[in-house]
């Protein structure tokens, strides 16, 4: 599976120079943990990053006040960006080397394609798990049904018993 099908296509953005307020807004609105922060000046242009951390950590457990300061100063401007025909394991890798817990995601001539976060690819690696335990389970089921007891445990010494497997 590759990243482009596990990305987050709509980019929710927000102008570097916005209040920090506006970021959170649109943080609680759509309900995500990031914004991508466009140029003031060319809003097609990403120029950076802020997350719901960035704004804790950087910003209110610093006793900073959020009216003195635009979301931009607030912002990572270092992108991290992987193909989107990246498997799960280069996002991984990406996120782990850079030590983030989102990436964009890219089209072939590197124009954004989404966002993709730690929560997308622990979803998608959790539905792949599933299906490895389902089929393992099933195995297991088909398994039991093909074998029988060839003798009752009484009947051999120590309790033993040997299984005989039925076409």
């Amino acid at each position: 599976m590759n990243l482009a099908s596990l990305c987050r296509r709509e980019i929710i953005s927000v102008s570097a120079q916005a209040s920090v307020h506006k970021a959170a807004e649109l943080m609680r609105v759509h309900h995500v943990g990031a914004l991508a922060l466009t140029d003031p000046e060319d809003p097609t242009r990403v120029v950076g990053v802020v997350t719901d951390r960035d704004l804790v950590v950087n910003l209110l457990a610093q006793g900073r006040s959020p009216a003195e300061h635009a979301v931009g100063a607030f912002s990572s401007v270092h992108l991290i960006r992987v193909p989107g025909t990246s498997g799960v394991y280069e996002g991984v890798q990406a996120m782990h080397q850079h030590g983030v817990r989102r990436v964009f995601v890219t089209e072939p001539g590197g124009r954004l394609m989404g966002l993709l976060s730690v929560d997308d690819l622990l979803i998608s690696i959790a539905d792949e798990l599933s299906g490895l335990s389902e089929a393992l389970r099933i195995g297991i089921d088909m398994e039991s049904t093909r074998t029988s007891p060839m003798f009752t445990p009484g009947e051999l010494p120590g309790g033993m018993y040997l299984a005989q497997h039925e076409p």
